[in-house]
């Protein structure tokens, strides 16, 4: 099946890295318009759209700030001249170790939870005004299998942060469907990312691996193509979804 998006108009948050830079490109691909958010890494948001035959357009915003977040919204909407999907990928991971003082513990929890969850708040409720006020649209999260089975204790509040935007997703589909609003989450396992680093440098690529039921950790690209396929309306009937994949380290 090949998949057009050709006409589309798409914001991915986070897309100068990662999986995000993944979903951004393989939308591109299907001839579809991103926008490319980025917060600091301008050159790597400036060489997906320098690849991308005048499709995409780079725009900065720190997601920590909800005001940011609802600019880049209307940016991006007027850099494409509309929004058809949304990808709330954008994520941190801040570990906080329980034997840290208490400030700096409210500090990871209160920039981790900005990043990964009010500002997916805040942009969801951008799009949804928009899309209701047009032909509807889609909505899609990337969590986390940490969203179901949990993570690490260093690492929970970025669990809590996945797991909050499971239930926005839900609450989305089960709200503002007959507005036009479709709404999907992508839970990856542990996936080959720059962000995935720092784990691998604490606890190692053996723990990493462990429950992986393949031969090789998740890459990117084994992520973006669901993402295409939710973008394409193809799935519309399967909003409130969740999509796992984690190389069968978790089967719920």
């Amino acid at each position: 099946m090949n998949i057009d998006l050709g006409g589309s108009k798409v914001l991915v948050t986070g897309a100068s890295r990662g999986i995000g830079r993944s979903i951004a490109e393989h939308m591109i691909q299907s001839g579809a318009g991103v926008v490319v958010h980025y917060n600091s890494d301008r050159a790597a948001a400036d060489a997906v759209v320098a690849a991308s035959d005048g499709r995409a357009v780079a725009l900065q915003a720190d997601l920590v700030d909800p005001a940011g977040s609802a600019r880049l919204f209307e940016a991006a909407r007027d850099a494409l001249g509309g929004i058809d999907v949304l990808v709330n990928n954008a994520g941190i991971a801040v570990a906080s170790p329980f034997d840290e003082p208490l400030d700096l513990c409210v500090e990871a929890w209160n920039r981790t939870l900005a990043v990964n969850l009010v500002s997916a708040g805040v942009l969801s409720r951008e799009a949804i005004r928009h899309f209701a006020a047009g032909s509807g649209g889609r909505i899609i999260f990337i969590a986390s299998r940490a969203a179901f089975r949990g993570d690490t204790p260093e690492y929970m509040a970025y669990a809590a942060s996945k797991g909050g935007m499971v239930a926005l997703s839900r609450s989305i589909a089960r709200g503002c469907g007959k507005s036009g609003v479709k709404s999907f989450v992508i839970a990856p396992g542990f996936t080959r990312t720059e962000m995935a680093e720092e784990f691998i440098e604490r606890y190692g690529m053996e723990l990493a691996m462990k429950d992986v039921a393949l031969d090789r950790m998740t890459e990117p690209g084994d992520v973006a193509p669901i993402a295409v396929f939710l973008a394409s309306g193809l799935a519309d009937h399967a909003t409130g979804t969740t999509i796992d994949v984690n190389a069968g380290s978790y089967v719920r």
